[in-house]
């Protein structure tokens, strides 16, 4: 990848809030996750990806999901177990027309059913759209 893509990728991946020295736990990973996007990722943290059997406190979560991966609910709880409060999840899905997009009300269900709730879509990448899914606050 040249620099001037590298700092492309570093652009698209700092959209999602991350920062220097996050550990960011990744779900999902298959041939057909953007590379650019997991590299501009591990640029932003400066550190790598860590998988899914990683057991220890991490800073947010990136998973890659397609319609027929299997349950989203268990995913998202999954994604939880070792987050950091307050730690952020973006699931990463097929854009609209693609093979394995999911609708947004089935992200909306699962998320609810895991206590969370969808934040912010938006394209991320080529073939993918990234939804920023939080906890559900207390309103003031």
């Amino acid at each position: 990848m040249s620099s001037t893509a590298d700092e492309g990728a570093s652009q698209t991946a700092a959209r999602l809030g991350l920062s220097s020295g996050q550990v960011i736990q990744e779900f999902g990973y298959d041939d057909d996750v953007d590379a650019e996007l997991r590299s501009g990722i591990e640029t932003v943290t400066g550190t790598e990806l860590v998988d899914e059997e990683y057991d220890d406190v991490t800073d947010g979560a990136v998973i890659w999901f397609r319609d027929g991966d299997g349950d989203l609910t268990d995913l998202l709880v999954d994604a939880m177990t070792v987050l950091d409060d307050g730690g952020p999840i973006w699931l990463l899905t097929p854009k609209a027309g693609r093979a394995g997009h999911v609708s947004h009300s089935d992200i909306e269900e699962a998320a609810t059913t895991s206590g969370l709730h969808a934040m912010s879509t938006f394209p991320i990448a080529a073939d993918w759209s990234a939804t920023r899914l939080g906890t559900r606050g207390r309103g003031r």
